[in-house]
């Protein structure tokens, strides 16, 4: 079976980053990578914090430093800055959504799924605390936007659903969810989206104001090569007086977005490195890197779907034309559990110098592969080559 050519290489890319050159790092989903000028302006903040904390921390300049930085993020994402705020993480921000929405006895979360399992972990404990459930609503691989928009609206229970997630680009399963038609149902009923969309930022083009989503968030740690803890929550304006910050701080008084932002003397340096991410980004071609990582993801799933015997059938569309994140079927009995999974995953890393995400979904085991710009084909054509013998050694 032809899997067609990979993608030219973006020049000098690959310089840009400080990856070991001994492991195929074709996982560039879970946590990024950071290029080399990214990592120098982030120690040039430290390098300023240790000079003179007290300045640093003390002065009025660090909430307009902090503002500013919000400002060009929230640009980039089509996404309104006064009403967003900077804050680790997706998963810190789902806790913090839970914890404002003020769940009751009798009250439900609605999750489908093709979740972040840790979403899924805060769920249950907030529930837990609020006397509240937890339930899922199953989508088909294969499923169409339609069909996906129809079984949540059929899986909303106006008055008892309090809060629908969903993700924009599922981790388990890379499969891009129609967010905008999925709030537009849930508005039918008044019930607020949160829209967890972890991989969004630099990899699929947003404007995060015109998904009609109640709370939305995206990690810019990880394709839009901002320092680790970098990531950007937006919330509606119907929303924003009952945010209730995790930690509270010196800005409590100022409500949100100051209230989430404040958190002492915690390290700011990514955030306030950001830019310089964004920078490296358009320096290279926003569409320029979206077309490469998506092609040669793409050639990726192929290739060493091919070494698995499956055919092009086999291999589920992520919806996008842009995602760079491909999953592709394991045999029959392997990696059906997630502790069989990451076992999996460590096997590859440890035998196979190869970084892969390796996913129990469904009942079977995935592999999922990232591309990212430092890729190169020979890496996937490697894997392709080897991984078949080491899952044959499972069996």
């Amino acid at each position: 079976m032809s899997v067609g050519d990979p993608p030219p290489p973006i020049p000098g890319a690959r310089l840009l980053f400080s990856l070991d050159p001994a492991t195929a790092y074709l996982n560039h989903g879970s946590f990024g990578a950071v290029p080399i000028g990214v990592q120098r302006a982030q120690q040039r903040l430290r390098d300023e914090v240790e000079r003179n904390p007290m300045s640093f921390f003390a002065a009025p300049g660090l909430t307009d430093r902090i503002v500013h930085t919000r400002r060009h993020l929230a640009d980039f994402l089509g996404a309104d800055p006064d009403g967003s705020a900077l804050v680790p993480n997706a998963t810190a921000a789902v806790s913090l959504v839970l914890q404002s929405i003020r769940l009751t006895s009798g009250d439900e979360v609605l999750l489908t799924d093709h979740g972040y399992g840790a979403n899924a972990i805060a769920v249950r404990r907030q529930c837990r605390r609020d006397g509240a459930s937890a339930r899922t609503v199953a989508l088909p691989l294969d499923a169409s936007d339609a069909e996906v928009v129809s079984r949540i609206r059929g899986a909303l229970r106006p008055g008892k659903t309090k809060l629908l997630i969903i993700d924009q680009l599922t981790s388990p399963t890379a499969k891009v969810l129609p967010v905008r038609a999925i709030a537009a149902a849930a508005r039918e009923h008044e019930i607020p989206v949160l829209v967890d969309a972890a991989h969004v930022p630099g990899m699929l083009p947003v404007r995060v104001d015109r998904l009609g989503a109640d709370f939305w968030v995206g990690n810019l740690h990880k394709w839009a090569f901002a320092p680790r803890g970098t990531a950007l929550l937006a919330v509606a304006p119907g929303w924003r007086r009952r945010i209730e910050p995790l930690v509270v701080s010196w800005e409590h008084d100022s409500g949100f977005p100051l209230s989430v932002e404040s958190q002492g003397t915690m390290d700011y340096s990514p955030w306030l490195a950001a830019p310089a991410g964004l920078f490296t980004l358009r320096t290279l071609g926003v569409e320029a890197v979206r077309r490469h990582n998506a092609a040669l993801a793409a050639y990726g799933q192929r290739l060493v779907g091919a070494s698995l015997g499956l055919a092009p059938s086999d291999l589920p569309d992520p919806g996008a034309a842009e995602a760079a994140m491909r999953i592709l079927p394991l045999p029959s009995g392997i990696a059906t559990t997630q502790p069989e999974a990451h076992a999996l995953r460590q096997q590859i890393a440890d035998k196979l110098a190869t970084e892969v995400a390796v996913n129990a979904w469904g009942g079977r085991g995935w592999l999922r592969l990232s591309a990212q710009v430092y890729n190169r084909p020979e890496e996937y054509e490697n894997l392709a080559e080897r991984l078949p013998p080491l899952l044959a050694s499972l069996r």
